[in-house]
């Protein structure tokens, strides 16, 4: 019972095998399993002790499913990789809870708040931190980034530097917003890993400068103590129904230093392993607060500094493949 399921697993192989790195230095027999809709084909369930084909997360059946999974393998403890799927989980939390599973996700009300980059905005003001300034369409400075408000992978985003860039599909959209462009010549990007304990306090912070991004997910970094580390540990210390892994994208403009708020992710993001890796072990201690001993964490803030990560491509090989 004291196995773990990473859903949507994908290419995730890094956090596969933290995780099972970790748990088994405390359970040797715990597995760490995962899902995908194509288990076959995604590299991280290829490297986990077992992977299960689900629904997609929008199927009504999705839910019960997964339960079924949990209870089938002894699964404690769900951790979950995607946008889309953590409001339903998010909403199934009790669900799971009266069968000893853990679904370790923010409360719904947080997931609902960064599942739309308006209430994100109205989150980042509640916390004295800045956003890009947003725009009506009838009343707007160049240049301008629009992106939609529910939006994510960078899809249906635009920079817009003269007004003939502007269609009749940028004002129709509803969905559209018109920001302020931070430009990245003038900016410089954070990506930051925050953990929080099951009361919903933190208990570390590690910016990762971003250097490259390939595919929407960061491919060079590293971990920094800027200035504004104190500032927004402080502003963010507790945040009631954060738990675990939380990323928190910010802008720095190089000139007058000052700090935007981007956007938040209540999960882990593509570039956590630079944090792992830089000391900041997250699965260790998901796994003391939910399987082991409920241990009382204490503030962590001995993470290497100046590590820079530079990804590359490997190879997950699978024999004995009949067909496709």
């Amino acid at each position: 019972m004291n196995n773990i399921l990473i859903t949507s697993a994908g290419r995730r192989v890094s956090l596969v095998r933290f995780f099972q790195k970790e748990l088994k230095k405390i359970y040797p027999e715990a597995k760490v399993f995962t899902t995908d809709a194509k288990p076959d084909y995604a590299a991280a369930c290829q490297v986990s002790d077992a992977s299960f084909a689900t629904r997609r997360v929008t199927e009504k059946e999705y839910i019960q499913e997964l339960l079924d999974l949990c209870l089938a393998q002894g699964v404690q403890l769900v951790i979950p990789t995607i946008d889309t799927e953590l409001l339903v989980l998010a909403q199934s939390r009790a669900l799971f809870a009266k069968h000893g599973i853990t679904l370790l996700v923010a409360d719904a009300d947080c997931v609902q708040v960064f599942r739309d980059k308006r209430l994100t905005h109205r989150f980042f003001q509640e916390h004295d931190i800045q956003h890009a300034q947003e725009f009506s369409k009838t009343d707007y400075q160049l240049p301008l980034y629009l992106k939609p408000y529910d939006g994510s992978r960078s899809v249906d985003n635009f920079l817009i530097t003269s007004q003939e860039q502007l269609t009749e599909y940028h004002f129709s959209n509803e969905k559209l917003m018109f920001l302020e462009y931070l430009d990245h010549k003038t900016h410089t990007e954070f990506t930051i890993d925050l953990y929080y304990d099951k009361a919903s306090v933190l208990k570390c912070m590690v910016p990762r400068q971003r250097i490259e991004v390939r595919d929407g997910e960061v491919n060079k970094a590293i971990t920094k103590a800027p200035f504004f580390l104190d500032e927004l540990t402080q502003k963010l210390t507790n945040i009631p129904g954060f738990r675990g892994c939380i990323t928190l994208q910010v802008f720095v403009n190089t000139q007058t230093q000052s700090i935007y708020g981007i956007e938040i992710n209540p999960r882990f993001g593509g570039g956590y392993p630079l944090s792992y890796l830089a000391g900041a072990n997250f699965p260790l201690w998901i796994i003391q607060e939910y399987i082991t001993t409920n241990k009382t964490l204490s503030f962590f803030n001995d993470w290497e500094k100046n590590l820079m990560m530079l990804r590359y491509d490997d190879e997950v090989l699978v024999r004995n493949v009949n067909s496709i």
